[in-house]
């Protein structure tokens, strides 16, 4: 695996459309402490602004797009996102085998070029889930069967659940191997519309390299203090 810029130990997820919203959390985290997850929400609303604004203050970004399309189309997306000078950017692997290898060949390995995943099986889904859309066998034996595709071809690491991370770790060792797991909730946070969920701490043991959380830090009364509260647990 090539060898990319390194990745934070947290993203604080920035799931929302409000501009204001945006650059008040901004102010208030610790760039030193985290690094800023930039997803469909605010990217469709504000566009690569939102990015500017966080790389300007120092923040590491994951930009959360979960690229799935024709190979053409991912490649050409993926080349765009590393030219906003992002830390992270993902794919869905199931996007199959060609999409993931034009993903690849679009991010030239580099100190200053993003880390590259693939999202598995997302944690708001759970086995009778993947059965409407016909993977009969489980969330585990999903997530395994994507992860290995998405290290045959020569990604970065993958998005999982942390209850997956042990298993993923295994196939993504090493310190550029990368396991990014959301459904993160510290102990006595509401679970929202995520399923497979774990504490931090647990996500680290159970082999997580990155951890993002959203609602528990930019919902609370004081997101800079819930941070450090967090880090300071780690």
């Amino acid at each position: 695996m090539a060898c990319h810029r390194s990745q934070p130990r947290i993203y604080v997820a920035l799931d929302t459309a409000d501009e204001g919203r945006v650059r008040d959390l901004l102010a208030v985290l610790d760039p030193s402490l985290c690094g800023v997850k930039i997803g469909k929400e605010a990217f469709t609303a504000l566009g690569p602004r939102a990015v500017e604004w966080a790389r300007e203050r120092g923040f590491p970004v994951f930009l959360d797009l979960k690229f799935h399309d024709i190979p053409n189309t991912v490649a050409q997306a993926c080349r765009a996102a590393a030219d906003l000078d992002v830390a992270l950017v993902n794919v869905h692997a199931s996007g199959g085998r060609r999409m993931l290898e034009a993903a690849r060949e679009a991010i030239a390995p580099g100190a200053d070029t993003p880390a590259l995943i693939a999202v598995t099986v997302l944690t708001s889904m759970e086995d009778a889930d993947l059965v409407e859309i016909g993977v009969s066998d489980g969330a585990e034996a999903q997530v395994e069967r994507l992860a290995r595709l998405t290290a045959d071809m020569g990604l970065d690491g993958v998005v999982c659940s942390a209850r997956e991370a042990a298993a993923m770790r295994a196939l993504f060792p090493g310190e550029s191997g990368l396991v990014v797991t959301p459904g993160v909730r510290p102990a006595g946070s509401a679970r929202d519309d995520q399923r497979r969920v774990v504490t931090p701490a647990e996500a680290l043991a159970n082999g997580a390299t990155s951890l993002v959380i959203g609602r528990p830090v930019t919902a609370a009364a004081e997101p800079g203090k819930t941070l450090e509260a967090i880090v300071a647990e780690l």
